[in-house]
């Protein structure tokens, strides 16, 4: 197919794919890699080389956005709650899912690391939307799901990368160049942030600037055959507005940013995800997608459920149900694992099957059955 003419698709698919988002009320993320799914499966629409890069690169922009997002100081004042909720339901399906795809499915141990990995995470896109469209981000529920959300995302990004570091010469350049970058980021990029003479200008200085450290990360890591997921979630975290001695990513930088990302760079990574999806390979393997997503859903819930019955009495299963959502770091998990050789075109289309049935599934019971009505009550009551 013509080069113009995929990207003339893509640009279609990915615009269709932000209508149905609004008008059904999930998470583009979804759409996109349903869009892909489809799109590949039925129609054999195939990607260009450069939008695999724009994929690998979306990963990384996602990886940062996670970072950026965190809140230190939301997790300084819910420390004990957060903690609880989200480590154990980070742990729990971790190591499940890992012993389930090694012992039970017979993967490999390399498969089953990043099963484990993958089944870990949940949703900050998903948990976030959700949180801001229902006015619970400014509830004391909504910041614990929030803080808890963090903690579990952040146990992923450092599985992700910790499990998976090659202990060659090459990895420690890298991560000597990544901590040197990350250094001096911190320590000089305050005076591009707040000068006058680039802030806030229509040239976009601040975004050429994060975009350049993260494409440095990227090429760092390519030529040490690693990845640049935990230094870009350092960077992202180094630029949280909530940590005061750094350099500071202003509310309007990123909003901007989130803007340039989500309409060109984030798209082209959950689409490809969805266009490496196999359904044949998913109905051949549907007691491991079934299995894998049973595991994910009951271990997320009982460690998030055990300690939020704790600190909040009255939403313990909305709590529950939202930590137990997965889709971006999942994906990004399921995407580094197929393209280091790690797992396999039907082991790829299981995990983001299940990524995409625990994005959906629970959101939706939450928000049906059990979203609170009375948040001054949730919080405050629990036993301490």
């Amino acid at each position: 197919m013509d080069a113009n003419a995929v990207a003339l698709i893509a640009g279609g698919l990915i615009f269709l794919a932000s209508l149905i988002s609004l008008r059904l009320g999930f998470s583009i993320a979804i759409i996109e890699i349903a869009l892909g799914f489809l799109a590949g499966n039925l129609f054999g629409f195939a990607p260009e080389p450069w939008m695999v890069y724009l994929a690998g690169f979306g990963g990384i922009v996602l990886t940062f956005l996670a970072g950026a997002e965190v809140d230190i100081q939301l997790l300084r004042a819910k420390a004990k709650e957060s903690l609880l909720i989200g480590g154990i339901s980070f742990i729990l399906p971790l190591l499940a899912g890992f012993a389930f795809a090694y012992y039970v499915l017979g993967w490999p141990l390399q498969a089953s690391l990043i099963t484990g990995i993958a089944l870990s995470a949940n949703s900050i896109a998903v948990v976030y939307s959700v949180l801001v469209e229902t006015g619970l981000s400014k509830t004391a529920i909504g910041k614990i799901i929030m803080a808890s959300t963090f903690v579990t995302n952040i146990g992923t990004a450092l599985a992700l990368s910790v499990l998976f570091l090659k202990p060659d010469l090459a990895t420690l350049e890298f991560a000597a160049i990544s901590a040197v970058v990350i250094f001096l980021a911190a320590k000089y990029s305050d005076h591009l942030f707040n000068s006058r003479t680039y802030k806030n200008k229509v040239v976009e200085s601040e975004l050429k600037y994060i975009f350049l450290l993260l494409l440095i990360l990227a090429y760092f890591a390519s030529v040490a055959q690693s990845q640049a997921i935990l230094p870009a979630f350092i960077l992202g975290l180094l630029m949280s507005p909530s940590i005061s001695g750094t350099f500071d990513i202003t509310a309007s930088v990123k909003t901007r940013l989130r803007t340039v990302a989500y309409a060109l760079i984030t798209p082209f990574f959950f689409l490809l995800a969805g266009l490496r999806a196999s359904i044949s390979l998913i109905i051949a393997s549907w007691g491991a997608f079934v299995s894998l997503f049973a595991i994910k859903q009951a271990t997320k819930f009982i460690g998030a459920y055990l300690p939020a019955k704790r600190y909040l009495p009255k939403g313990e299963m909305y709590t529950s149900l939202l930590m137990s959502t997965g889709l971006t770091f999942g994906t990004i998990s399921a995407v580094f694992g197929l393209q280091s050789g790690y797992i396999d075109a039907a082991q790829f289309s299981v995990l983001i099957a299940v990524e995409i049935a625990s994005a959906v599934i629970p959101t939706i019971i939450a928000e049906r059955w059990f979203r609170p009505t009375h948040m001054e009550d949730v919080v405050g009551h629990g036993r301490s």
